[in-house]
């Protein structure tokens, strides 16, 4: 299968928000509620992606300003586009090299973002650099290795069902660190010491199959790179197998669950 990043394709920003970012606008507000900063502070927003994350601060946190970053052209424009607040300024960045002076925000957060750094702990020390003493860092990612996206387990499970080397592509082969303790050593190697971590859960509702199957088809994430690799045959039995295996309620919508890895650190 070599490379699997090269199935990860993060660019069109309107085909990741039908793909994940609606999934992530609802883990959003459950994770500012628990990370409990007070109004009125300086913001970072490390890998913002299409801007859940940051829409939700804006929304219930009253922040003083918000400054957003990711490495992606697409996502940052798709952002722009979906923001009107002044407080929010949206810029090309890495999370590994962050371009702001030390100790000049009160909170530095990311969302779903982490496992795609490919120097994870540099850029949790850069979140720790960048923090004001006193300040907050933190992140959530979803539960990868204990099969926290119950949609994408599906979605793996029959395309190695169809094709074995699919297998090795699954979050819980490429993501192994994402459980409670691999997270929280994390953050401890880079020095921030007071570690909270608490799962975020929520349920995934798709209308019908075609809401759960047509984002798979967008190529904007690993699955739908995937998926858009396959010729129309094999794509046809993919889409077949997760027709017939995915579980329905009575109006043909169909329920998964979804759980994040939600931690936090106070900089001393």
């Amino acid at each position: 299968m070599g490379d699997a990043s090269r199935y990860d394709a993060w660019h069109a920003g309107d085909h990741y928000e039908a793909y994940m970012g609606r999934w992530s606008r609802q883990v959003a507000p459950r994770f500012l509620d628990w990370l409990g900063a007070p109004e009125g502070l300086d913001w970072l927003d490390v890998g913002c992606g299409t801007g859940a994350l940051s829409t939700a601060i804006l929304a219930r946190c009253n922040p003083k300003s918000v400054i957003s970053i990711d490495p992606s052209e697409g996502f940052i424009a798709t952002a722009r586009a979906g923001a009107s607040d002044r407080r929010v300024e949206f810029q090309l960045g890495d999370a590994q090299a962050l371009a702001f002076e030390t100790a000049s925000r009160d909170v530095v957060v990311s969302a779903l973002a982490l496992y795609f750094v490919p120097d994870k702990q540099r850029a949790l020390v850069e979140m720790k650099r960048v923090a004001r003493p006193g300040g907050t860092v933190g992140f959530y990612v979803w539960d990868f290795a204990g099969g926290g996206l119950e949609f994408l387990s599906a979605f793996w499970n029959a395309a190695a069902a169809l094709d074995p080397a699919a297998g090795e592509l699954a979050p819980d082969k490429r993501f192994p660190f994402c459980t409670r303790d691999g997270l929280t050593g994390l953050m401890r190697g880079a020095g921030l010491e007071r570690v909270d971590c608490t799962p975020i859960e929520l349920p995934m509702v798709f209308r019908d199959f075609d809401d759960y199957w047509h984002p798979l088809t967008l190529g904007a994430g690993t699955a739908p790179g995937y998926c858009a690799t396959l010729d129309p045959g094999a794509r046809l039995k993919l889409q077949e197998k997760l027709h017939d295996s995915l579980p329905r309620r009575e109006d043909g919508s169909i329920s998964l669950e979804a759980r994040a890895w939600a931690l936090k650190s106070v900089v001393d």
